[in-house]
């Protein structure tokens, strides 16, 4: 199972309006073992990407953003990343980014604990919590 790391930005950009959960555009950016994010990376330039050569799209659709009784919940569907025409670079990093976001900003990610590959036609699903959400704020 993955761990899960909140970008130490994430509730300022929050604050200051850098993320609009409802309606941004999150992706994934996939970083190898010796790329490893930190929690006190902010934006996607801070991080050293694989290729994404022969990869199926990265974007993941916002199922919901709610808040009940002061409680706000992230909810992403599930996304199937494929290898198409060839073997995708090792990776060990999913990192969910603000696309929308002027910086690419970062919002957090999960760590598989060791190198993750794709052979031409393989797939790896990308599992968020559709009950207690990718992030809950409270």
């Amino acid at each position: 199972m993955a761990s899960y790391t909140k970008i130490n930005d994430f509730v300022q950009d929050l604050g200051t309006e850098v993320h609009n959960l409802s309606s941004d555009t999150l992706t994934i950016a996939l970083c190898a073992t010796a790329n490893a994010p930190a929690a006190t990376n902010g934006q996607l330039s801070d991080l050293t990407e694989i290729s994404y050569t022969n990869l199926s799209t990265r974007v993941i659709t916002t199922t919901s953003f709610t808040n009940t009784t002061g409680t706000s919940k992230l909810i992403l569907a599930d996304l199937t990343l494929t290898a198409s025409g060839g073997a995708v670079a090792a990776f060990q990093y999913v990192v969910i980014y603000n696309e929308s976001a002027a910086n690419d900003e970062l919002v957090a990610f999960y760590d598989y604990g060791k190198a993750l590959t794709l052979a031409d036609g393989e797939s790896i699903l990308l599992d968020f919590d559709a009950s207690n959400g990718v992030l809950t704020i409270a």
